[in-house]
């Protein structure tokens, strides 16, 4: 199969599905498929972005060696936003190198602080930073603000995972609550 003319000839669920289970778990097409995505056309690396996102559910291992690759593409200028999207989107459930978790962290607070940033990035990267934050709890606190800093201004999208995170990031160092006057037991 030539892969390049089989991701222009059409652009579906249906041809996505079908590229990523062609590729499988071949290293040798998955180097393919990267190739393209990291040096091929805007419309090739559109287009191979999703097909990432699909064969990363068939074969989730494919992807880790290829991750640093796939952040210094992403800090490129002009990069289209469905590289972005489907990176941060598999960077929410795969396994992150603790090696790139500070490109990884820097990368999605610059996501999440700039609101021309399309909302599944945002979104996305609000998650990456709460699962980086459980490794490294010195980030919880950054990402709180960040969050209640973009709060009264972001769509319902990130208001929804805000909540949802802010939620997580309760649970696991519950904030200081202050004595009121109802608080303290009286001794009889």
């Amino acid at each position: 199969m030539d892969l390049e003319s089989e991701i222009l000839k059409e652009h579906s669920k249906r041809q996505t599905v079908r590229i990523a289970q062609w590729i499988g778990a071949d290293k040798k097409r998955y180097r393919q498929l990267m190739n393209l995505l990291l040096h091929g056309e805007p419309v090739v690396t559109q287009r191979a972005a999703w097909i990432l996102i699909s064969s990363y559910e068939i074969h989730p291992p494919l992807i880790t060696p290829w991750i640093p690759e796939l952040l210094n593409k992403m800090q490129e200028p002009d990069v289209h936003d469905a590289l972005k999207r489907n990176v941060v989107g598999i960077l929410q459930c795969c396994e992150i190198p603790a090696s790139q978790l500070g490109m990884i962290a820097t990368l999605c607070f610059e996501y999440l602080g700039d609101p021309g940033t399309p909302v599944a990035i945002r979104a996305n990267a609000m998650t990456v930073l709460a699962r980086i934050a459980e490794r490294e709890p010195d980030l919880k606190r950054e990402l709180r603000t960040s969050i209640e800093l973009m709060l009264s201004q972001s769509e319902p999208a990130i208001c929804s995972r805000a909540r949802h995170i802010m939620k997580r990031l309760d649970r696991d160092n519950p904030p200081l609550r202050t004595r009121t006057a109802r608080s303290v037991r009286k001794e009889p």
